[in-house]
């Protein structure tokens, strides 16, 4: 799995097409909302190169269940803004075992599977719901770890009041939304959308899925969040189901 990954690594940024490297600037801003504007501003993105993608490395941890205790993870991945891929690679062990999941999503659609010892097929799931739901996921790439790339636009705003914001992402046939939440300073604190779905391949269910940000860091010049639980809200509980801490985030120029 670490090979196919490495080899759709090489064919996205192979076809991918750099034209000249233009700097981003505030006239680029003009006509974001200013909680958006602000928040690009803070993230120090403004008077460097526009970015084409990024490579992201994290630690932290995943489970399926609230009363599992959290298997220890590593991942990987690679995002190109247009057009819209994300390529994530994760290891996870548990008790010493472990299991290897691969996340595609090229252009418009997505693929997610798991391989315990990266032999026994666990999960194996693609269709227009996971496409949906990676969509959003994409997104939330794109405000959390890119915001430079907020001057999209395939986005469309709506200021809620003060400190929120509505956002409405379309990448072809897809077409998700998500609140986004500041706090004093600028900074993106959460993010909530319903329009990702819980699955483990066979069942999806359409539950509240937001991504709160616990802590940000100063890296590579950059003001980026570097901690963020993954959750969803479903009736009976908050399942935080993922803890990720980012230890190296690369951009494309």
């Amino acid at each position: 799995m670490k090979c196919e990954f490495r080899r759709e690594v090489a064919k996205a940024f192979s076809n991918l097409v750099k034209p000249e490297p233009e700097i981003l600037r505030m006239e680029d801003l003009m006509g974001l909302p200013e909680l958006i504007r602000n928040y690009i501003v803070l993230s120090g993105f403004v008077g460097k190169p526009k970015i084409l993608g990024f490579k992201a490395e994290y630690t932290g941890g995943i489970r399926g269940k609230s009363i599992e205790p959290f298997m220890k993870m590593n991942s990987s991945q690679y995002n190109i803004i247009e057009p819209s891929t994300r390529l994530f690679y994760i290891v996870a062990r548990k008790m010493g075992i472990p299991a290897y999941g691969l996340h595609f999503y090229k252009e418009y659609t997505a693929t997610f599977r798991v391989r315990l010892l990266g032999l026994f097929k666990v999960v194996d799931a693609s269709g227009l719901k996971l496409d949906q739901s990676e969509t959003v996921t994409l997104f939330n790439d794109m405000c959390v770890m890119a915001p430079a790339s907020l001057i999209d636009e395939r986005i469309s705003w709506q200021v809620l009041d003060n400190s929120r914001i509505k956002a409405t992402f379309s990448n072809g046939p897809h077409t998700i939304s998500a609140v986004l939440t500041f706090n004093e300073a600028g900074e993106l604190v959460d993010f909530i959308s319903n329009d990702r779905y819980d699955t483990n391949g066979v069942e999806y269910h359409l539950y509240p899925w937001r991504t709160p940000i616990e802590q940000y860091v100063d890296i590579n010049g950059y003001h980026l969040p570097c901690k963020a639980r993954l959750i969803y809200d479903k009736p009976d509980e908050e399942l935080c189901y993922g803890e990720f801490i980012l230890k190296n985030i690369e951009y494309l120029n």
